[in-house]
């Protein structure tokens, strides 16, 4: 059976995924609003997000997303820390990052290729966070599981899961959403092959 890339992303609810956990995530651009989700902590979309890093078995992530996991996690002592140290971890990035992350692979330049090998070896393969990279597999539909975590706060700026020119597609809706106590909102959608809905009335 072929392995499934879960694509994890948390987002504001105009569909800012920036540097959601800490303020010097990623000051590109100069966001300014890193760490935007603290105000949220909601056991019911933690629980959610502890089910799918407790099944994975491959870690994938952009170059960004990697430097700042490879010099946070290895010094934790948590249950997220240990699958992490578990599992092997793939970097997609067209430069040299260290790999000092025991268990680190690079991907090469075929990405479309290297994502399908990916699927060969692994059976639930995740990327978190990771922008960029995001918008490349979602362009090329390279996943099966979107999972966004909406949260009720406007942004205005930021990088958007689906920025200015975003690549026309469908998605499905794989199950009911589940809405935490606090109002973040679990939409999980997985890719639906086919043309895009355009609004015109056949005559």
């Amino acid at each position: 059976m072929t392995g499934r890339i879960y694509i994890d992303l948390f987002t504001s609810l105009d569909g800012v995924a920036q540097a959601p956990g800490g303020r010097d995530e990623d000051p590109s651009h100069d966001f300014p609003y890193g760490g935007w989700q603290a105000p949220f902590p909601d056991e019911t979309i933690g629980a959610s997000v502890w089910e799918g890093i407790s099944e994975l078995d491959a870690l994938l992530l952009g170059r960004r997303t990697y430097d700042i996991f490879a010099a946070y996690w290895p010094q934790q002592r948590t249950r997220i820390a240990e699958v992490f140290k578990r599992v092997p971890k793939y970097v997609a990035s067209r430069g040299l990052p260290t790999l000092e992350w025991e268990g680190t692979s690079q991907l090469g330049m075929d990405l479309v290729r290297e994502v399908q090998e990916l699927r060969e070896k692994h059976d639930r393969i995740h990327v978190i966070g990771s922008v960029d990279f995001v918008q490349t597999l979602l362009k090329e539909q390279l996943f099966d599981v979107l999972t966004l975590w909406v949260h009720p706060v406007v942004l205005g700026q930021g990088k958007k899961v689906f920025p200015e020119g975003a690549q026309p597609a469908n998605v499905t809706l794989l199950e009911p959403a589940v809405t935490g106590p606090l109002g973040v909102v679990q939409l999980r959608y997985g890719p639906k092959p086919g043309d895009v809905v355009t609004g015109e009335v056949e005559e």
